[in-house]
């Protein structure tokens, strides 16, 4: 199975990507790992990301999608693959769809996970970091034994100024003007599946992984 994962930031993408590629036994491909990955090993693309990233820039399209489509012309994913991260926009979307279809397949399926924005922001801002050894607790979901203080280290806890409310939701705004238009693009392909993305994670894996049960060969 070929798909891409979306969903606003909060939605849990990277976990569900975990559970969902291993259940599919397709490799979990995200921008992120292709970037450290290239930065690492200090290919040419990794390099001109890097330069770009060191000045605080975003990451041009032709770059990041040279990357995907080396790491999609790898052996583990020819037979599927799940993108998470990419792609971002409806015209790295157009390139995708040409690319797939230069080599003579095409995405199945793009799995939407659906969060309401209150929701979002009740998940990013109950968290709170460790200054000493950077554990991350949720004052709901999971509350150390002494609030304030790490249950592991004893270190202060603090919320980091992206898990402040008024910046989650600008990154929801963010995200409604550059990805919806995503959203509306793979919904006119007919291959847009959204399915409700809160509760606990195995129940959210089990929804997913229910509704793509069709498009399983």
């Amino acid at each position: 199975m070929r798909l891409v994962l979306v969903g606003p930031p909060g939605a849990g993408k990277g976990t569900q990507a975990q559970f969902i590629s291993s259940h599919l036994s397709i490799p979990k491909i995200s921008t992120g790992d292709i970037f450290r990955s290239n930065v690492s090993t200090g290919t040419e693309l990794g390099q001109q990301a890097q330069a770009y990233m060191e000045r605080g820039d975003l990451v041009p399209d032709e770059v990041t999608i040279a990357m995907v489509e080396a790491r999609l012309a790898d052996d583990d994913a020819q037979s599927g693959f799940l993108l998470d991260g990419f792609p971002r926009n409806v015209p790295q979307a157009e390139t995708l769809r040409k690319l797939l279809a230069d080599w003579d397949t095409k995405l199945d399926v793009v799995l939407e996970l659906v969060v309401e924005d209150d929701e979002v922001v009740r998940r990013l801002s109950g968290r709170r970091t460790c200054r000493v050894c950077g554990r991350i607790w949720h004052v709901l979901f999971e509350p150390p034994a002494r609030p304030g203080r790490c249950d592991d280290c004893g270190g202060e806890l603090f919320q980091r100024d992206d898990d402040r409310e008024a910046t989650i939701r600008h990154r929801l705004d963010v995200y409604a003007q550059q990805t919806q238009p995503l959203i509306a693009f793979y919904a006119d392909d007919g291959i847009l599946l959204g399915i409700d993305a809160t509760g606990p994670v195995e129940e959210v894996t089990a929804r997913a992984m229910a509704a793509l049960r069709r498009f399983m060969t």
